[in-house]
């Protein structure tokens, strides 16, 4: 399935996985997005449950092994080219986990992957996408400018 300019949504997962004040985030390497700050995840494979690709995309990008504990939200990332058209469109599905692990491994398929504060994420110190500001900001787990 292409990514760009796709004939349907894809179907994604991320995960919302905190230790205690910190958010294990990834730097973006492809579009859409380029070098913001996002959760780890990724496209579910055909025949996947969304869980397991959800605890595998978290441990692919990032080295760190994670246990789901819910569904947080169902959010819509449709990115439209100069003239109008579909460029991408997906579908993701977050999830709330907690790490088994916390040793941090990025993966070539990100830029990097850390543990970040959540306040340096309130203050718009660190660069992240506006799909994860909004699941962030509605969920409570920062507050913009502050």
């Amino acid at each position: 399935m292409r990514r760009a300019y796709p004939e349907a949504p894809a179907v994604g997962v991320g995960v919302v996985v905190l230790d205690q004040d910190r958010l294990l985030l990834v730097k973006r390497r492809y579009e859409p997005d380029v070098g913001l700050w996002t959760l780890p995840g990724g496209l579910v494979e055909l025949g996947e449950e969304v869980e397991e690709a959800a605890v595998r995309e978290v441990e692919e990008e990032t080295g760190v092994k994670v246990e789901l504990q819910g569904l947080l939200d169902v959010l819509n990332k449709v990115v439209r080219d100069e003239e109008g058209r579909v460029k991408f469109h997906f579908v993701i599905i977050d999830f709330l986990g907690k790490p088994l692990t916390k040793e941090v491994r990025a993966s070539p398929e990100v830029l990097d992957a850390a543990w970040v504060e959540l306040k340096r994420l309130s203050s718009g110190e660190i660069p992240i996408t506006s799909t994860l500001s909004k699941l962030l900001s509605k969920h409570g787990f920062i507050r913009p400018g502050a």
